[in-house]
């Protein structure tokens, strides 16, 4: 994403930003004052909409750059690359980068801020790159394939090559920008056969109810509210750090997801249609948010709040508090978010009803419970099948059997579709009362 930085070492103000793939930092002999940083971001403003529009000259606007002549067959006005061998393309069909504008300008009303800047920073530094002065008409399969190879050689932000779901989330915006433009404009569907890569579930790994404790007692006292909240509310992040008192219902014990905290603004709409719900509050929940109401400033509307008044920052609560926290523990290195997960696993091993926690956590159904969730449940609650041992024992012992041992009950446990575990908790919770 294009930024405008400070070289620490000098305190000049130098441009960050990507360009056919590449990323490129541009230096200006302008130290870091408010004024400065003005002009500077005004330009990078302007090098961001050219760049989107398929507009950018490198050699004209940074002439002494060693990255100009590198990049002197991608300024505007040049001749469209030749495709696949023995076609022509159609000559009524706008280039990629002149399409893609119309196409996100169109789509902008149904995203969200964020998701439109990770939107614009995805075809900035990959499809800009690979297809920004191609005539839609051009481009083929093939070449689509080949841009697919292309990524999964590219390294990883922590891993050795970028994973499935990040070439699949590249390949998803440059799927839906193209169907667009072949419905418009009569063109091949390129993506037809296509198939999104397999990737491996999500990285789910929950805390155990005795690392919870732990964290909850050993974080600085001013955080621990926060993190219980975290725990045992399943919010996400943009969600709990942009809590408002005025959503918070004390009276009825209850947390109205409706507005998420994200790159440093509100914004009035949740991630999803589902993300908009009440969570009612478990026991430490209201406890916690009760000493925060009556330790309030009235100027605040933010239930979690730096000493300023602002929402906590996402990043400097990882980076000062969490992280450093996690390391002093011993406890394995886990990103604040599996706060969420943990909510989720726990609820799922005390037996609650799966429709219900959905709701609780904004799915739009119980399928991730089943399917990313409950294998951790086991080991979170350390009982590892006991609980529902005597429930089994009714079903399944004869008049001469002994209790099954846990083990026994995991097994037949494993041999269950999500369905019939469902049912089974379900059945659980009714012969309980």
């Amino acid at each position: 994403m294009a930024k405008v930085r400070v070289r620490p070492e000098a305190g000049t103000l130098y441009l960050d930003f990507f360009y056919r793939g590449v990323r490129c930092r541009e230096q200006t002999a302008l130290p870091d004052t408010a004024e400065n940083r003005r002009r500077v971001q005004a330009l990078m403003n302007r090098i961001s909409k050219e760049i989107r529009q398929g507009l950018f000259d490198y050699a004209a606007t940074f002439p002494e750059s060693p990255r100009a002549a590198r990049f002197a067959d991608a300024a505007p006005g040049r001749s469209p690359i030749a495709t696949t061998p023995g076609t022509q393309p159609p000559a009524e069909t706008p280039t990629f980068a002149e399409f893609s504008v119309t196409w996100r300008k169109e789509m902008a009303p149904q995203w969200r801020r964020q998701h439109r800047e990770s939107v614009d920073a995805t075809f900035d530094a990959h499809l800009l790159a690979e297809f920004g002065d191609r005539p839609i008409g051009s481009i083929s399969k093939a070449d689509v394939l080949t841009f697919r190879a292309k990524l999964a050689e590219l390294p990883g932000r922590s891993s050795a090559r970028l994973t499935s779901t990040t070439i699949n989330r590249i390949m998803g915006l440059l799927r839906q920008c193209l169907t667009e433009a072949s419905e418009r404009f009569g063109t091949a569907d390129v993506f037809k056969g296509i198939k999104r890569l397999k990737g491996r579930r999500p990285d789910v790994k929950p805390f155990s109810l005795e690392e919870v404790e732990r964290i909850r007692t050993s974080i600085r006292p001013d955080y621990r509210d926060y993190v219980t909240c975290r725990f045992f509310t399943g919010m996400r992040t943009g969600e709990i750090n942009g809590l408002k008192w005025k959503y918070v219902d004390l009276d009825n014990g209850l947390i109205q997801v409706r507005e998420v905290f994200s790159a440093g603004e509100s914004e009035a709409d949740a991630k999803t249609e589902t993300s908009i719900r009440d969570i009612p509050m478990l026991p430490p929940v209201r406890e916690a948010l009760l000493r925060l109401w009556q330790a309030r400033d009235p100027e605040c509307e933010y239930v979690f709040a730096t000493r300023g008044g602002y929402p906590i920052d996402a990043h400097n609560f990882a980076n000062r508090v969490w992280y450093p926290l996690l390391r002093y523990l011993d406890i394995e290195r886990r990103r604040p978010y599996q706060t969420r997960h943990t909510t989720a696993t726990l609820m799922l091993a005390s037996g609650e009803n799966p429709e219900w926690i959905a709701r609780l956590m904004g799915h739009a159904n119980t399928q991730m419970l089943f399917t990313v969730y409950s294998r951790y449940v086991p080991n979170l609650t350390r009982n590892d099948g006991q609980a529902i041992t005597g429930l089994l024992n009714s079903r399944y012992q004869t008049s001469t059997a002994a209790e099954p041992e846990s083990t026994d009950a995991m097994a037949l446990l494993g041999k269950l579709s999500p369905k019939e575990l469902q049912e089974l908790i379900q059945l659980s919770r009714r012969n309980a009362q």
